[in-house]
């Protein structure tokens, strides 16, 4: 963790969110990914063209193509509901009652206010209710959030509520520590800071709780 932390409930003054939804048309997904790609490909040569860039050179000539399926494919996939993770759950017959912490998931996403890169991990912590979810399925419940253009509050907030959902329990807390790139490589140009944002659901806001899950993954109460 980073000594130097910027923890801010509004993160900066473009970044009000006021919707736990992503906000989406209503016809996003009339159209398929195939067609989504061969328009973004379009549009992005014509970018190009703009900046001035050869698009007859060998290095560039297959960009547009390559950023179009980027976008469908890999980092904006998470705006699709069909891409969501199936979670199945399993009894908890170790009978464990205490919190299970999976810590330093590597998150990246992007801000929706300038298509760059927040760069950072995720800390996730529940109280099973008789019930437990496979570890692999909390990294993947993550990764589906953040692929998609996001502010971090909205991110945390979703993260928390697809988990509390998953589990069948309200016991969920959920930090994320991230570096926003539109902040380090345009703007002020801090390389140094750092965001911070946390959701606590259920006992999770109990203080004695919190203060054990922010102990146990190396972060101080502010």
């Amino acid at each position: 963790m980073k000594n130097a932390v910027e923890i801010m409930e509004l993160i900066g003054e473009d970044h009000m969110s006021m919707s736990i939804e992503t906000p989406l048309r209503s016809d996003a997904f009339t159209i398929d990914d195939d067609f989504k790609i061969e328009l973004i490909e379009k549009h992005f040569k014509e970018i190009m063209h703009i900046l001035g860039l050869d698009l007859t050179n060998d290095s560039l000539r297959d960009t547009p193509q390559r950023v179009a399926k980027m976008y469908v494919k890999e980092i904006f996939k998470g705006l699709n509901p069909q891409n969501k993770p199936e979670v199945k759950l399993f009894e908890n017959v170790y009978r464990y009652n205490e919190m299970l912490i999976e810590k330093n998931i590597t998150l990246y996403s992007y801000c929706e206010h300038h298509f760059v890169p927040i760069i950072g991990k995720v800390h996730v912590a529940y109280i099973s209710n008789g019930q437990v979810i496979g570890l692999s399925k909390i990294n993947r419940l993550v990764q589906y959030y953040a692929l998609r253009p996001q502010v971090q509050e909205r991110l945390t907030t979703q993260i928390a509520q697809g988990l509390k959902e998953a589990l069948h329990s309200e016991d969920v807390a959920v930090i994320i520590d991230a570096a926003h790139l539109c902040v380090a490589s345009r703007g002020i140009k801090d390389t140094a800071s750092s965001t911070i944002t946390a959701s606590y659901s259920g006992k999770f806001q109990q203080e004695k709780r919190k203060a054990e899950f922010l102990s146990l993954i190396n972060i101080s109460q502010p």
